[in-house]
């Protein structure tokens, strides 16, 4: 998959067939349209390409909106790179750029830049300044400049707005089974491990304390969950508290891994941790000693869930 931080610098010389959308999560609902998507590329000689935009709109037409999106731009770009897409195009989103009429985005993205033959869009897209044109528009554009438009049925859009939904639901209370079904495979956290309290090191559970940058993340439900990562090309199973750390009067939200049988130091280094199964939801003991009992119960559940993967 070749990667395009914008429509400006795409290589057109290959007509393309083109869909548009944020594609959140990369969910099993997306991945049909991208299968449509990359079929028809490979049947009419094209090349397939997802136009996306980065910032999402509503973090520059409403910067107050607190948007959390299942994916940062890195996972998802990580998640579309193993579907067969042969181009991914971010184009930067700005106040700017949602001034431009239908016809200036039409024919500055879709045929100047992209190279355009066939669009598959949904039924309810909009664009244009003000979001004032829809597909029926783009159809007409596409009558006067050579591409066609194909729609993506009402159910599909449905399906794919229902799943982004439970997704975020599922997340939000802690139920990761059922997100992870929904997105086709574990939902992730990626970030940097920065120094904490050392608090797990005292408890003989020694933790990576994950910093993610992106505001805009997703963050599930405080609570202990089963994770896993891959660390120097090796599976590493553990458990991750998130949450305010209670027993010991934590004011603020951290997000700490431990993981089983290793010994190294992550400090510094960029990790992604896989959310496998939610635990307990985070509590506040009566002691560091109960907190202790707790943790060696949450690590003895862990084993015999992992063992059972195996």
């Amino acid at each position: 998959m070749k990667l395009y931080h914008s429509a400006d610098k795409y290589d057109n010389k290959v007509p393309s067939v083109v869909t548009i959308g944020t594609f959140d999560g990369v969910h099993i609902g997306h991945k049909k349209i991208i299968e449509r998507l990359i079929e028809n590329a490979t049947n009419n000689g094209l090349e397939s390409v997802i136009l996306t935009f980065f910032p999402h709109p509503r973090m520059v037409l409403q910067q107050d909106s607190g948007i959390k999106l299942i994916n940062t731009i890195e996972e998802r770009i990580q998640i579309l790179e193993k579907t067969g897409l042969d181009n991914l195009v971010i184009h930067p989103f700005t106040k700017e750029f949602s001034r431009l009429t239908a016809g200036e985005y039409v024919h500055q993205m879709l045929i100047d830049r992209l190279n355009v033959r066939h669009v598959i869009i949904g039924y309810d897209h909009r664009f244009g300044r003000n979001r004032n044109s829809n597909i029926t528009d783009l159809a007409s554009y596409g009558i006067q400049n050579n591409f066609t438009v194909e729609e993506i049925s009402k159910q599909d859009i449905d399906d794919v707005a229902i799943s982004s939904t439970k997704i975020r639901e599922a997340l939000l209370q802690s139920n990761i089974t059922k997100a992870n079904k929904y997105l086709g495979y574990n939902f992730m956290l990626t970030g940097r491990v920065i120094k904490g309290k050392a608090l797990g090191r005292k408890l003989n559970y020694p933790t990576a304390n994950l910093h993610i940058e992106e505001e805009y993340k997703l963050i599930p439900k405080n609570g202990v969950y089963i994770v896993k990562s891959y660390i120097d090309g090796k599976i590493y199973f553990g458990m991750m508290n998130i949450g305010t750390n209670p027993t010991v009067n934590g004011s603020h939200q951290t997000i700490e891994a431990h993981f089983f049988d290793a010994s190294f130091n992550l400090y510094d280094k960029k990790i992604q941790i896989e959310l496998l199964k939610h635990i307990r939801d985070e509590k506040k003991f009566d002691s560091v000693d109960q907190l202790q009992q707790a943790m060696q119960q949450d690590e003895d559940f862990s084993r015999e869930y992992i063992n059972s993967l195996v």
